[in-house]
């Protein structure tokens, strides 16, 4: 037999609403960013011929798709679980990650092959102005912003697709610098002679942001195809057990599963518990058992299965 504990619906209904209302500002916020971004980039990058800023651009323009993709999935994930979906649809936030990583990994053979293109076959000339250094300078400036604000209600909220975003997004920081030093080196090659091989440093940098691109990218396949596949959260089936065992009148924790679906949490386990409790007694046991989980999991969803010694 099992037992299940639930809050207060009014509550708890009340918290989810609260809770999916912020995620959706966060990505909503997210989408407005990207796109302003990508038309500051796009439009200096094509004045300028710098294919580090275009580059950068195509970045932001996945950005922002990732963006509108992340912002519906938040939206579909929040309805809750049906006849169809007994588990939820928290899935959704794992399949948006997974798009995202696929349009970063085709964004990369672009910029790398590009990139190549003209190291190896022709000059290509690039005016390099305060303009260059100012798309730069706000886009990391706007990337900051957007990455904490992301992660702080990704963490909160524990939703892997606007944790995936935010790490996404910290990585902008780190490859809109590269560009800069790009165009710096381009700018010397310039005025010093004999230094015209730093020309070409505008497209080795678009070429370090496509390797950038390329870890984060692989990072994010990582985890989401172990979220597909139900791969328990690193180390919480271990931390449930030494957890549930701590508690007075639990003989034993065994046959403990656990799986994500987006923010949610699903938790099952079996406890030995002394075969002369009442129904009532065995009941209290299960209560307790799963607030000690909660306390790990705030967000669980647990189902005890008491067996008696």
């Amino acid at each position: 037999m099992a037992f299940s504990f639930f809050k207060s619906k009014s509550a708890s209904a009340t918290h989810i609403h609260g809770a999916n209302v912020h995620k959706e500002r966060a990505a909503q916020s997210s989408v407005l960013a990207a796109l302003g971004l990508v038309g500051m980039k796009i439009t200096v990058g094509l004045a300028t011929g710098s294919l580090g800023i275009l580059a950068e651009a195509a970045h932001s323009g996945l950005d922002l798709v990732a963006a509108i993709v992340t912002f519906f999935a938040v939206r579909i994930s929040a309805v809750p679980a049906d006849q169809d979906h007994p588990y939820g649809h928290g899935k959704v936030e794992n399949i948006s990650a997974l798009f995202e990583t696929l349009l970063l990994l085709m964004t990369c053979v672009w910029i790398i092959y590009e990139a190549s293109n003209r190291l190896i076959s022709h000059r290509v000339a690039i005016e390099v102005n305060v303009w260059s250094y100012l798309v730069m300078i706000i886009s990391i400036v706007v990337d900051v912003s957007r990455s904490r604000m992301l992660h702080r209600v990704a963490k909160q909220y524990n939703s892997q697709a606007l944790e995936a975003d935010a790490l996404h997004f910290s990585t902008d920081i780190w490859s809109s610098a590269v560009v800069i030093v790009g165009l710096v080196c381009v700018s010397l090659s310039d005025v010093i002679r004999g230094s015209d091989f730093l020309h070409y440093a505008d497209s080795i940098a678009a070429i370090v942001v496509a390797i950038i691109v390329v870890q984060v990218s692989m990072r994010l396949g990582r985890r989401t195809v172990n979220a597909l596949l139900d791969s328990a959260p690193e180390g919480l089936s271990a931390r449930v057990i030494v957890a549930v065992e701590k508690i007075p009148g639990v003989v034993n924790c065994h046959n403990v599963r656990v799986r994500a679906s987006g923010a949610q949490v699903f938790v099952d386990l079996h406890v030995l518990l002394d075969g002369a409790m009442s129904l009532r007694e065995a009941h209290h046991m299960t209560e307790v058992i799963e607030s000690s989980i909660r306390e790990l999991e705030p967000n669980a969803d647990v189902t005890v299965h008491p067996e008696p010694r």
